[in-house]
């Protein structure tokens, strides 16, 4: 049986399963209100002493499918009341409607009261609770649940035009503009190893559409955590029982109330300082146990979101079936608004866990302290105490996390091997978090009515049923003929800042011409320059292309055209698998990854008679390929033939001139190559090159229409290595250059990101031939404007290019507001610090540093940073560097 046949058999068999249950399932559905009879958005239905669980819709609706019997219902909402209702389901088919309302909770100060002293009785809950933080972030070793999730975007408003420049698409339109939902198996196992099996998933308005409903970017929304990291700010924010809370909160017991027996202390939580990243709103703490029974946080444009005006989260902890001293997420909600550029717009992600299974405890009971507290408590209220007594009581009762990390990996490691048996996401691969298998947005409306445990709105069914019947029309050739026509209009401000591209969006294909002042340059070898450049893309269904690059280059004063073409293909439509193609004559700067772009020399040559680019012509081919053969492991291989030619200067035109300062010869200056060492000539080159990437630990998704890496807690690895072969097809030049680097990210909480980079290399063996464009260059930066500010920003373009052995660091570190959000004026400029230390060795150069501090952000796209510069411990130079910094 093939792979194809025997997947369709598999779905169909899942089908029937489902519609044979369903035929025998009763429905039970209806509307949880408030007291005013507005329903309420995200409320939470669940089956008591069952693993089935439900929610409420925007609306408060609800529905459930139950075999037929007698069951407990249980409605909950954060900040209200619970409510329970015994409900009967006959045996048949059957629909019964129950509308409950639920009433706020009830909060009561009566059962804590503080003497001598004017502090919150808040604060001594939230100190228990920081105690027991790290044990209940471990307190489940690992579990299996059944995950829904529903993710919705509207826009509110749209503008005419993108900064008044650019104008908005005619298929951008207020409404819904995305809307998806999807059913999941997920498993966890510590610490935080979160992998999903995607059973079925739908895109509003697209057959073949897919969500990215990732169950481990919800699972990192934990309060148990200190920092919560959201894809909206690059800080992280501070739980509300972070172990250093106290810093960013103030915290105010609004009341305490018994839920089956226990006391739940509703407390508010404020930040400190209207700029903290911290959250605002009420967080819910089961008294003794001190867990978290429920939240209900915000964070507001002032906590520093970027993108987002305000973001609400609402979690709702629950006993784990059949281990009640363990609590599980039974339910996630998280809506959101935004503006941003002449947008506007809402939308929420909610995700039920349900059908919890194999759910193993890392201790096989309760902690002792917490049974030995509640034997001996008395079923009244917390009895009256001062703070002293309270702070005493803390001390008396702090949890013994003694072997908890041990407890965590024995039970682990028994999970593990138990899933191994018995687990279907257990054939997940090594780094793989996520399996969508090919089939899975191949269901029908009657498949989701069946299985969608949360009902859908009137909004909803309008838009799934307007866009799914209008799909055909909407990817006819007539109707995407009609967008393509309002899209390739022929701009000025699209000629000018960025570029045009023509679009046949039927067929899959571009035609992309880079903006003016990529295609007219000046340097002093050519003189005005015509860079007539276009990209020719083709795409596919699954992720394939192909692009096509043809440049003709024709320089006006030393009246040379130099023709050449680029061409990339992805072969494969979900590892990466490219086969790349440079052919013909082009003109290159010796640094090809020279900070130092045409328009930055044709300015400075112009205005300011510098010719920095010091530039040869190059012509031949070269042919590579790129692919992935392990996960987290990139090889690139390369064979070349070049022939390289020296240049010389045919133009002195400028706009300004500078007295006393004249244009330098094509030639580099460089301490390696003394006199005029750096001229060659002709010379031919043939270069065998090899390039290795290891990122160890790389997570990652596998979708039928891609694998999309998720990256790594590990540094990124690398080694190259470069042969020039001599004598093959008349090459004169021989050397073996040899490089390795690591790359790491470190992610430094409200301190901000560091980004370490070290490069060691150097040329082995014998070497003939070798010309200055085959040495080793370093980017370095004369001018004003930076174009990448992790590289060298006062070091010369050609100085100390090296033939010989060489050592490179880099080293940028964002605070990300750190510092400047305590001070008033700055921090309502949304200004972010960062700071940077460069540092080069080689022989010629001795040691050199340079040290850098800055600002970003500002006007949210530029950054400014002043470095200063030494070699040997002797000053090198300062200056001012300016570029784009988000």
């Amino acid at each position: 049986m093939s792979v194809v046949v025997r997947q369709s058999f598999q779905y169909a068999v899942i089908f029937w399963f489902l519609t044979a249950v369903a035929a025998h399932a009763g429905i039970i559905k209806g509307k949880v209100s408030g007291p005013d009879g507005a329903g309420l958005p995200f409320a939470n239905v669940a089956v008591r002493g069952a693993a089935v669980s439900t929610g409420t819709n925007e609306l408060g609706q609800y529905q459930l499918r139950l075999a037929a019997g007698t069951y407990q219902l249980v409605f909950q909402y954060v900040g209200y009341k619970p409510r329970t209702e015994a409900v009967r389901v006959p045996a048949g088919d059957s629909t019964l409607v129950l509308n409950v309302a639920l009433a706020p909770e009830a909060y009561s100060l009566n059962e804590v009261t503080v003497r001598g002293s004017d502090r919150d009785p808040a604060y001594a809950i939230i100190q228990h609770a920081q105690q027991w933080r790290p044990y209940y972030r471990r307190e489940v070793a690992s579990f299996r649940a059944r995950l829904y999730v529903k993710t919705l975007a509207r826009l509110s408003d749209t503008p005419g035009k993108v900064l008044g420049l650019f104008k908005v698409g005619p298929d951008i339109k207020p409404g819904i503009f995305y809307l998806a939902e999807s059913l999941s198996d997920i498993s966890f196992q510590q610490p935080n190893v979160i992998k999903q099996r995607m059973l079925s998933g739908r895109v509003s308005g697209n057959t073949r559409g897919i969500p990215f409903d990732q169950a481990s970017a919800g699972a990192s929304l934990t309060f148990y955590d200190n920092l919560i990291k959201a894809p909206f700010g690059g800080r992280g924010f501070v739980s509300p029982i972070a172990s250093n809370a106290g810093l960013f909160y103030t915290y105010e017991l609004i009341g305490s109330s018994t839920r089956g027996g226990e006391t739940v202390h509703k407390i508010r939580v404020t930040p400190r300082r209207r700029n903290d990243p911290a959250f605002s709103g009420f967080i819910y703490i089961v008294d003794g146990s001190w867990r978290i029974h429920s939240t209900d946080l915000r964070l507001t444009k002032d906590a520093q979101l970027d993108y987002v005006d305000e973001l609400h989260i609402e979690q709702l902890y629950a006993p784990a079936p059949g281990v009640p001293h363990a609590w599980v997420v039974q339910s996630q909600q998280v809506t959101f608004s935004f503006s941003a550029f002449g947008f506007k717009g809402s939308g929420y992600a909610t995700g039920i866990l349900s059908d919890y299974n194999r759910v193993v405890p890392t201790y096989p009971g309760p902690p002792a302290e917490l049974v030995a507290k509640a034997e001996a408590a008395s079923p009244q209220a917390i009895a009256p105490v001062t703070t002293k007594e309270l702070t005493q009581q803390i001390k008396r009762e702090k949890p013994n996390l003694s072997g908890l990390s041990k407890q965590v990996r024995r039970q682990v490691k028994q999970a593990r091997r138990d899933s191994l048996r018995n687990d279907p996401l257990a054939t997940l691969k090594r780094g793989e978090v996520e399996l969508v298998e090919k089939g899975v947005n191949d269901r029908d409306s009657s498949y989701w009515s069946q299985v969608r445990p949360v009902p859908l709105t009137a909004e909803e069914k309008v838009d799934y049923h307007k866009k799914d019947s209008s799909e055909v029309v909407r990817k006819s050739r007539p109707y995407q003929d009609s967008l393509d026509r309002k899209r390739n209009e022929l701009s000025v401000s699209k000629l000018l800042l960025t570029g045009y591209t023509h679009s046949n969006t039927f067929a899959k294909r571009s035609l992309a011409v880079a903006p003016i002042f990529n295609e007219l340059q000046y340097n002093t070898v050519e003189g005005y320059v015509l860079n007539a450049q276009a990209t020719y893309t083709q795409r596919t269904d699954d992720r394939r292309f192909l692009t096509l690059t043809p440049t003709l280059r024709y320089g006006f004063s030393n009246q040379q055209l130099q023709p050449s073409l680029t061409m990339n293909w992805q072969l494969d439509p979900q590892k990466t698998r490219q086969l790349g193609l440079v052919a013909g004559r082009t003109i290159e700067n010796f640094d090809r990854n020279s900070q130092l772009t045409p328009f930055i020399n044709s300015a400075y040559s112009l205005l300011l008679n510098e010719n920095y680019a010091k530039l040869y012509r190059r012509e031949g081919a070269e042919l590579s390929y790129l692919w992935e053969p392990l996960n987290g492991l990139t090889v690139r291989g390369a064979a070349s033939y070049f022939q390289r030619v020296q240049l010389y200067n045919t133009a002195d035109y400028l706009w300004h001139d500078v007295p006393g300062r004249a244009f330098t010869p094509n030639e580099p200056v460089a301490e390696e190559a003394p006199g005029s060492a750096t001229a060659f000539g002709r010379s031919n080159a043939a270069v065998l090159g090899l390039s290795l990437s290891y990122k160890p630990g790389q997570r990652y998704i596998t979708r039928p229409d891609g694998k999309f890496n998720l990256g790594s807690k590990w540094p990124t690895f690398g080694a190259q290595g470069r042969l020039a072969v001599p004598h093959l097809l008349g090459a004169d030049v021989r050397y073996l250059l040899l490089q390795a680097s690591v790359r790491h990210v470190l992610n430094l909480g409200l301190a901000g990101t560091s980004t370490v980079q070290a490069i060691v290399g150097g040329f082995v063996g014998k070497q003939e031939g070798i010309t200055f464009a085959d040495y080793r260059h370093f980017s370095g930066n004369r001018t004003l404007l930076a174009a990448n500010f992790n590289e060298f920003q006062l070091l010369d373009y050609y100085q100390y290019s090296t033939r010989a052995s060489y050592f490179e660091g880099h080293f940028n570190h964002h605070f990300n507001g750190f510092i400047f959000n305590k001070v008033p004026l700055l921090r309502q400029l949304k200004w972010q610090e960062v700071l940077s230390v460069n540092y080069l060795h080689t022989a010629q150069l001795g040691h050199y540093v340079e040290l850098g501090a800055g600002i970003e952000h500002i006007f949210k796209v530029l950054r400014a940073d002043f470095y200063t510069g030494l070699q040997s411990g002797q000053r090198a130079g300062t200056g001012v560097r300016i570029g784009l910094g988000f």
